[in-house]
């Protein structure tokens, strides 16, 4: 939980990235083509040297043709592509904030959905009331949240779609990937999938989107805005790793933690529009954290009674 706490702050800073970069080139797919192309060409640049990627590659193949692991688990980069695709529309307009609570809902719902479904490496998870009430407590917070920064994003927030749907595929993204980490045995093997698959979706998006608007703008000479790719890579390899042991619904809403904290910051700190941070925005962001509270912690009072019960087994 911890590393998916740090993954989702370095995400906070991904969305600003790529939002900007979006807002200088005057195109939001090639943006997001740049940040998924950089990390494909890392992960490439990796797999040249690191002979544990190369056998997970090859292990991954084998679990293809044995049928231990489907064609479809090769699919997550699409959640990805989708997910920096939203960050490169919608951050300009709604800031990181309004999105980050967006993708929220839609991974926090997903997630559930995904847990039950056991699609993830973890297995099936039981929807319980505790985790509904996580969920519903979420959703309140996005209704807060938008309603009070409607205004800021001059009457287009039903681009909060974009980061919903987004969020949804995150949380699929990450069981499936989790998946190919398995069987590959190596979480950076998964990442490369990932972001093949990733890369190869938006630049056929970017085709379309050329054809329809023209091409970018000239690109700008801020290094910085070149390093959403890095942190994606991070993030993809760490949620590969950590989901075979927490699920997709608690590492969901761990990196949501981190995101929540991040973004909200980087409003602050570094605003990606021109209107101010709402009360109602603070409000909401405080209320999404109250969701994550009550769905992910209450776990441990009852772990620790579990516990208790045990120790005071007579043995024998």
């Amino acid at each position: 939980m911890a590393l998916a706490l740090l993954g989702g702050l370095a995400v906070a800073g991904q969305s600003s990235i790529n939002g900007r970069l979006a807002a200088q080139v005057n195109d939001a797919f090639f943006a997001a083509v740049i940040s998924f192309g950089g990390g494909l060409v890392v992960l490439l640049a990796l797999l040249c040297v690191i002979p544990g990627m190369r056998s997970g590659v090859r292990r991954a193949r084998g679990a293809l043709a044995q049928g231990s692991l489907h064609w479809w688990h090769l699919l997550g980069g699409l959640g990805g592509a989708t997910l920096v695709a939203g960050q490169a529309i919608t951050v300009s307009v709604l800031g990181v904030a309004m999105f980050t609570v967006g993708v929220v809902t839609g991974q926090t719902i997903s997630g559930l959905l995904v847990d039950r479904a056991g699609l993830g490496p973890a297995g099936p998870q039981a929807i319980t009331p505790q985790r509904l009430a996580g969920a519903a407590v979420m959703l309140v917070a996005v209704v807060v949240t938008t309603g009070g920064g409607a205004s800021a994003a001059d009457g287009k927030i039903w681009l909060l779609i974009l980061p919903l749907i987004g969020g949804a595929a995150v949380a699929v993204q990450q069981a499936i990937n989790g998946r190919v980490g398995v069987a590959a045995a190596n979480p950076m093997t998964a990442t490369l999938v990932n972001f093949v698959v990733g890369t190869a979706a938006l630049v056929a998006g970017w085709f379309i989107s050329i054809m329809l608007r023209g091409g970018p703008g000239p690109l700008p000479s801020n290094p910085l805005l070149y390093t959403g790719g890095l942190i994606g890579v991070a993030f993809i390899a760490l949620a590969a790793l950590v989901v075979r042991w927490i699920g997709v619904l608690v590492l969901g809403l761990s990196t949501i933690a981190g995101q929540l904290t991040g973004s909200l910051v980087l409003d602050l700190v570094l605003p990606t529009h021109d209107a101010p941070v709402t009360a109602s925005t603070v409000f909401g962001v405080s209320l999404a954290l109250v969701a994550i509270v009550v769905t992910v912690f209450r776990r441990w009072p009852r772990r620790e009674r579990v516990s208790r019960q045990a120790d005071e087994t007579p043995a024998g």
